[in-house]
């Protein structure tokens, strides 16, 4: 199978490249930048130059490839509303593209979409919260109006996504904490996020794009939650901070845009996922890539 990546120098995208291409699949992988592109030449990839604003960019790529994995995303927080509209349009564009033939589409979406009960974790068949609410949503709102229209599409959801470089909103945390001198979790910091390493998670992409289930969501989840106070107290260890505990009240003026998140309790199962697609997570665990964070990059 030849397969269409957006977002493919990325963090996932760069992992999944690589997964793909071990898997025996050819990889067409979307690119913008002169910088990047030699590293995704190397990893085995053909390069595709363009982007998702790019109409005739991805008219182009659809039409050479076998199938499309969704990845890119602008993670500028700062607009994240916008951004999330953006990705909205992207994947209509890509849905029109894919009208009329068999070939799937895998969109990204996150963990934290679905209306969970309080205290109980997310599940894959959970019902999807509006972007009215959340924006993130716009990106699962997109995918149903292109399968209502007949295109082969399927969802994975993110959690925490770590290596010992990056561990998705952690990251930003990490940030903060150095700016600030000090690890701060949010009342008894027992709220959780759930998390897999990047690894698990590419294996994971590969495997819906080869199963090709319409309307399929999935998550990628191996660990279904970790608390704040445990993933604060860790990085706190390793930048050799202090931890301490804060009131809500006081979240906005130390997190930022990142208290939105910080205090909530997000925990998801990834049960049906591991079940449909045989995929069982290997990869250390968040707080042990925390103990053991690269400094210089992070």
């Amino acid at each position: 199978m030849r397969v269409f990546v957006t977002g493919a120098t990325g963090f996932i995208g760069s992992a999944l490249v690589k997964d793909l291409i071990a898997g025996g699949h050819q990889v067409l992988g979307l690119c913008r930048s002169d910088d990047k592109a030699p590293a995704l030449a190397a990893a085995g990839a053909e390069v595709h130059r363009g982007s998702v604003e790019d109409l005739d960019s991805l008219k182009q790529a659809v039409a050479r490839s076998d199938g499309v994995v969704h990845l890119a995303f602008n993670h500028d927080f700062s607009k994240f509303a916008a951004n999330c509209e953006d990705d909205r349009r992207v994947i209509k564009a890509l849905g029109s593209l894919l009208a009329g033939s068999e070939k799937p589409l895998i969109v990204t979406s996150g963990t934290g979409m679905t209306n969970a009960a309080p205290g109980r974790p997310a599940t894959e068949d959970g019902a999807t919260i509006s972007s009215e609410i959340i924006p993130r949503a716009a990106s699962e709102e997109a995918a149903a109006a292109v399968a209502a229209s007949g295109v082969n599409v399927s969802i994975v959801r993110l959690p925490q996504v770590h290596d010992t470089a990056r561990q998705g909103l952690v990251t930003y945390a990490i940030a903060i904490y150095r700016e600030k001198g000090v690890c701060a979790y949010i009342g008894d910091g027992q709220n959780r996020w759930p998390a897999a390493h990047v690894l698990d998670v590419a294996r994971l992409y590969r495997l819906a794009i080869e199963r090709a289930e319409p309307n399929a969501k999935y998550h990628a989840v191996a660990e279904e939650g970790v608390s704040m106070r445990d993933i604060a107290e860790a990085i706190g260890r390793r930048l050799k901070l202090p931890v301490k505990s804060i009131a809500p009240e006081e979240a906005q003026a130390f997190f930022g845009w990142l208290a939105t998140f910080a205090g909530r309790d997000l925990p998801a199962s990834s049960e049906q996922t591991r079940r449909k697609l045989g995929w069982t997570p290997t990869g250390p665990g968040l707080i042990a890539d925390l103990e053991h964070l690269r400094l210089a990059e992070s």
